[in-house]
């Protein structure tokens, strides 16, 4: 499938990091946007020293692959996705934020769906207000308007009245608001399940088939 994942600087780069990997070992062809911000938040919390201006996408994937080593890599409590790869599987395309003439600027690109993996509150915002300020908000705009998927996935909390509306707006426009509301049903033994669950659920949105977590109503199984 033709992704477009859009990483913003919201708390929770461990979700888009585990997102980009999934996506990758299938061998999707993601195109990829990161705002400065994004850039900022990725190295706080993996460690990672990107620039933005110049990023090599298929030694980024590598990179957030590395960074979630800690955390549990690519084990979940019940089933593994495939062994890691040491090198890029999928099609990786990058594009600074500001960057208008891309591909995905247009209507006429056709895509398979949008993620906004974390979503900020202020890129929340300019979307809901078709404000269109940088690439993030033009493509998500296009994938509103041609009726496409758009999942964004918001970190914040507690949430304000003004957040609230936007996210119910965006939500009548026809985009999914997923909310990085980790359950806890399929078998918690460690920070990778509560951040495979997330991604688990946005594949769901995208109909892309997975098996990163257990489902709910299905056996457990127990070491």
């Amino acid at each position: 499938m033709k992704i477009v994942v859009a990483m913003t600087g919201a708390s929770g780069a461990a979700f888009a990091a585990r997102l980009l990997d999934v996506l990758d070992q299938q061998q999707h062809d993601v195109h990829l946007i990161i705002s400065e911000s994004a850039g900022l938040v990725f190295q706080e919390e993996l460690g990672l020293r990107i620039d933005v201006r110049q990023l090599d996408p298929c030694e980024f994937v590598l990179q957030c692959r590395r960074a979630l080593e800690p955390w549990g890599g690519t084990q979940t409590s019940s089933i593994q996705l495939q062994p890691p790869q040491l090198q890029p599987r999928g099609t990786l395309r990058y594009y600074q934020a500001n960057d208008f003439m891309a591909p995905i600027a247009s209507g006429s690109y056709l895509t398979d769906g949008m993620v906004v993996c974390p979503c900020s509150g202020g890129t929340l915002s300019s979307i809901v207000h078709g404000l269109g300020n940088n690439l993030i908000h033009r493509a998500a705009d296009v994938h509103l308007k041609e009726r496409r998927r758009l999942i964004v996935v918001p970190r914040e909390t507690p949430l304000s009245a003004i957040q609230l509306e936007n996210m119910r707006r965006l939500a009548e426009a026809g985009a999914v608001v997923m909310p990085a509301m980790p359950g806890w049903y399929h078998g918690v033994r460690g920070v990778m399940d509560l951040i495979d669950f997330m991604v688990a659920r946005i594949l769901d949105q995208l109909e892309i088939p997975h098996e990163l977590v257990r489902r709910w109503g299905t056996q457990m199984e127990l070491s």
